[in-house]
């Protein structure tokens, strides 16, 4: 309970043992100037009305303010769940571009990969060829040399020097 509320209880509960207590008083009629005229009228149950109409509008306002800041919070809580809606909607829209980013950059990757391993082939293709020309060059080379020593060896060795 709010202290106001607990408050208001005292001092109606508070009255009300006074009225009790001092009944003969408050019913006995007095008379009273109303603007216009004299009215016979008790006073403390005139009073006691008054108090009653007041604490009744009091318990009315409180109410009512009560409906209005729960009203508001009800609105504060539906803006702040459309905040989070478009929060979560804005994450997922930053999360699909983050993958559509990350995509593209892996198939960038793969295509210079590929491009590096192509080119990586044709080099070694290259080097390849080249080395088989290198080595048939050698073997050439050293054909015509083993040729030339072959026939060193048997213009040495010709028919009249046998062993």
């Amino acid at each position: 309970m709010q202290i106001a509320t607990v408050l208001l209880l005292i001092v109606l509960a508070v009255t009300a043992l006074f009225a009790a207590l001092n009944w003969p008083v408050f019913t006995a009629p007095m008379t009273l100037f109303v603007g216009l005229t004299n009215v016979e009228l008790p006073l403390g149950l005139l009073m006691l009305g008054a108090l009653a109409v007041v604490s009744l509008l009091f318990v009315v306002s409180v109410l009512a303010v009560q409906g209005r800041a729960l009203a508001e919070l009800r609105r504060h809580g539906r803006e702040l769940q459309a905040q989070r809606q478009l929060a979560d909607q804005a994450e997922a829209s930053r999360f699909t571009e983050l993958r559509a980013f990350m995509s593209a950059e892996l198939e960038r990757v793969a295509r210079n990969g590929d491009a590096v391993r192509d080119t990586l082939l044709a080099r070694l293709d290259r080097l390849e060829s080249q080395q088989r020309l290198l080595i048939e060059q050698t073997g050439n080379t050293l054909s015509s040399y083993i040729g030339e020593l072959e026939d060193r060896f048997e213009r040495g060795m010709s028919p009249g020097q046998g062993h």
